[in-house]
């Protein structure tokens, strides 16, 4: 059986439109693929479009043109429903807002990963304890966003995204809104989950803070391999 890569993309485009109904070029066919247990990183200019291609990796967004595939499956094929289903058992997302529900407890925030793909109850809360437990957030698990810190926040939506061990990882800026310490565990994270055999993803303007990732640089909406690389 041919090798497929854990996450591969091909010729992506994507364009929005102005007000004035004018399209907005930002992908004009960026490639990637992300082997298992690699951790890619993307840097590029404000604007550049890395947000709209974390988009589309993740299947938050559909592209103009070209497809993505996981393990070799053409999700960006499938129909909305099917795509939806494919991005919960296979993706995970933290941002850089941490986008945590404010009615919710900082555990019922990372439940709602367990239960957006019907994941067993029990086994999902002890997953989501020894997580929390692991980001050192364990005792804040009934305490809601508006009373945790942005670190601890981003400690909460970190295991949000891992709790369904989904074989691909994509971070946008995760350390942006950080002090150094909190940035150092989500980063240890992200290394984690590599090495644990996870395809990781992750925009940042610091790739300094990932040595030994692959960087790319994107730019005129096409990915490019930095040939310096990552010490």
């Amino acid at each position: 059986m041919a090798h497929e890569a854990a996450l591969a993309a091909a010729g992506l485009v994507k364009a929005y439109r102005s007000p004035a109904g004018e399209p907005i070029p930002v992908l004009a066919g960026a490639d990637l693929v992300v082997e298992a247990g690699e951790l890619a990183v993307i840097t590029g200019a404000s604007g550049s479009g890395k947000t709209t291609l974390l988009g589309l990796l993740g299947l938050l967004e559909e592209p103009d043109a070209g497809e993505v595939t996981f393990a070799g499956v053409r999700v960006t094929a499938l129909g909305r429903s099917a795509r939806s289903a494919a991005r919960g058992r296979s993706v995970g997302f933290i941002f850089q807002s941490f986008l945590l529900l404010p009615s919710l407890t900082a555990l019922e925030n990372v439940l709602l990963a367990a239960r957006y793909v019907g994941a067993d109850p029990a086994r999902a809360r002890r997953r989501a304890w020894t997580l929390l437990d692991e980001l050192g957030v364990l005792d804040r698990r009934d305490h809601y966003p508006q009373e945790l810190s942005g670190g601890e926040q981003q400690r909460v939506a970190f295991c949000r995204a891992v709790l369904n061990d989904p074989p691909v990882l994509l971070a946008d800026e995760p350390t942006g809104n950080l002090d150094d310490d909190n940035a150092q565990v989500i980063l240890s994270g992200l290394r984690a989950r590599a090495r644990a055999g996870g395809a990781v993803v992750t925009v940042t303007h610091r790739p300094d803070l990932l040595p030994g990732a692959r960087l790319y640089r994107l730019a005129g909406g096409a990915l490019d391999a930095a040939k310096e690389g990552l010490a």
